[in-house]
């Protein structure tokens, strides 16, 4: 089986409750197992608009290709009400294939290790909570951390 890193994002309606039942329905999926759902945390928006996001980082486990998964994750934000009215719009739900059993796939519709990944503190402290010793390609995930040390987080509640 596969491992596989999900990063999951939301900005419009009830964001939390958003994550959490994606979470489940991700679990829910055949092929898809040993899912476990990083802490939540509140960000800002970086090159977009509208209200706080809250992310998180999903690991699982899959039987599924790359491309098999990255379409069931488009299917079920568009259960969630996900539109793409414009580049990097406020979304009710966002799900990335971040990274895929340590492959890398250059296709037009899918790039994985995900390309900003490293530039992203909202993906790199969840995922950090999951994977602490993870090396991408550009080097440690506490290394890359502090280079978005300026991204500003809050750990929500659990």
């Amino acid at each position: 089986m596969a491992l596989a890193y999900i990063g999951l994002g939301a900005n419009l309606g009830d964001a939390r409750a958003t994550l959490l039942r994606a979470a489940t329905d991700l679990a829910h999926v055949s092929g898809i197992s040993q899912i476990e759902l990083s802490p939540l945390y509140r960000s800002a928006p970086i090159e977009s608009s509208g209200p706080d996001y809250i992310n998180a980082v999903a690991a699982l486990r899959t039987t599924l290709a790359a491309p098999q998964l990255l379409r069931i994750l488009q299917q079920i934000e568009q259960q969630h009400g996900r539109v793409r009215p414009y580049h990097n719009a406020p979304r009710t739900l966002d799900l990335d294939l971040l990274w895929f059993d340590g492959q890398q796939i250059y296709e037009p519709d899918l790039i994985v290790p995900h390309p900003r990944m490293h530039e992203r503190a909202f993906v790199l402290l969840p995922l950090s909570d999951l994977a602490p010793e993870l090396v991408l390609a550009q080097g440690p995930i506490k290394d890359l951390l502090a280079g978005c040390a300026d991204q500003a987080l809050s750990k929500l509640p659990a």
